[in-house]
């Protein structure tokens, strides 16, 4: 193959590595920034509400960008804004800075997120099968290297800002060749395209199971890293590891989501998979022992595997509009999410906070069970 058709073959699925490796980094050194700004759980709590916030924020910009420019151009701008922000993050002298450097996080990864998830979808057509779950299994490939390298260098002592500058520095030239690499957009004009992208109809459906798996995705993100620290008192470079196991898992289980699908059902995977990440949730929550809690981590993300595959391949197909309204109201957990648990965790201890996660594994499953636009 020409070294430009090779390029256009990999660009998609490193654009998905790109945001897994800006997604895990942030979360592996999530324990880090907290002790180096002395945050008390409420306090990470909201800082964690921003992001989702931003997020959530962001999907009626991200609607009008990939209408107007397309999704290559969208992910491009969007991806731009992640590397630039990243480093801030580290950077913030307090709490109010690092909310507002959090929003901005959010926003673009969100901006992001559907932009790439529409040059999935449109690659999925080509196709003519399901890839969706492959595509989110190079998303896995970038979080589980983000979750191992964050180990690393905070087991060699490396601080965030150094190691969230060098992650911006290494992702801008591939991103620039992946964004050189994909075909040109060809944009058709939506008349009556509407600014806000609200689910609604059967795309209600999707969105429940979307938002009950962004609680729990995004909440183990940010969350499993301070429980490994809290709970099992581990040092900074083995917290990072339960993220990494949830990250690993999720991967090994989404190279296997699609042909899956073809033989018993986007529901059935869906549903049964949700069980699966409850029983992980709940072993993790006993917090007996190091290697279980990573074991119980890494079945959740095992579990959780297919919701975001399926459930944003489904809304794909009816365009990115209704991709965008199924992202809002999905990524809503992202901002309701992580602050709850925080929240459980300053009245009742992390261990409810954590628990929390499993009731809403449960009801995922519950959920997809009945969701027919799901298929």
């Amino acid at each position: 193959m020409p070294v430009s058709s090779r390029l256009r073959t990999i660009a998609t699925p490193f654009l998905f590595i790109l945001l897994g490796i800006i997604y895990a980094s942030w979360a592996a050194r999530i324990p880090a920034i907290r002790d180096g700004l002395q945050l008390t759980p409420a306090q990470l709590g909201i800082v964690l509400l921003g992001g989702g916030f931003g997020a959530v924020a962001s999907f009626p910009l991200a609607a009008g960008m990939v209408a107007r420019y397309g999704a290559r151009r969208a992910a491009w701008y969007a991806g731009l804004a992640l590397i630039a922000v990243l480093p801030c993050t580290a950077l913030a002298p307090n709490m109010p800075l690092l909310v507002m450097a959090v929003v901005v996080l959010g926003g673009g990864s969100g901006c992001f997120d559907v932009a790439i998830n529409a040059l999935g979808t449109a690659q999925e057509k080509s196709a003519g099968r399901s890839t969706m779950s492959l595509l989110h299994a190079w998303f896995c490939v970038g979080t589980l290297s983000g979750a191992l390298l964050g180990s690393l260098l905070a087991g060699l002592a490396i601080t965030p800002p150094v190691h969230f500058l060098a992650i911006s520095l290494l992702l801008l030239p591939p991103l620039t060749i992946a964004y050189r690499a994909l075909p040109p957009d060809r944009v058709e004009p939506e008349p009556g395209h509407a600014l806000f992208a609200i689910a609604h109809g059967p795309v209600i459906a999707l969105g429940l199971i979307g938002f009950c798996g962004a609680v729990a995705e995004g909440s183990i993100a940010d969350w499993s890293g301070v429980f490994m620290t809290d709970e099992l008192h581990v040092h900074d470079g083995v917290a990072p590891l339960a993220f990494a196991g949830f990250a690993c898992l999720m991967l090994l289980a989404r190279l296997v989501c699609d042909p899956l699908k073809d033989r018993f059902g986007a529901r059935r995977v869906v549903s049964l998979g949700a069980l699966l990440a409850a029983f992980g949730i709940f072993i993790a929550t006993l917090a007996l022992n190091v290697p279980l809690t990573i074991a119980g981590f890494a079945l959740a993300g095992s579990g959780l595997a297919a919701v975001f595959p399926f459930t944003f391949s489904a809304a794909g197909r009816h365009g990115s509009t209704a991709l965008a309204a199924v992202a809002t109201f999905s990524y809503s957990g992202g901002l309701l999410g992580p602050p709850v648990v925080g929240f459980l965790t300053q009245g009742w201890g992390l261990q409810a906070g954590i628990a929390f996660i499993g009731v809403l594994a449960v009801a995922i499953a519950i959920a997809a069970s009945r969701a027919r636009w799901l298929e």
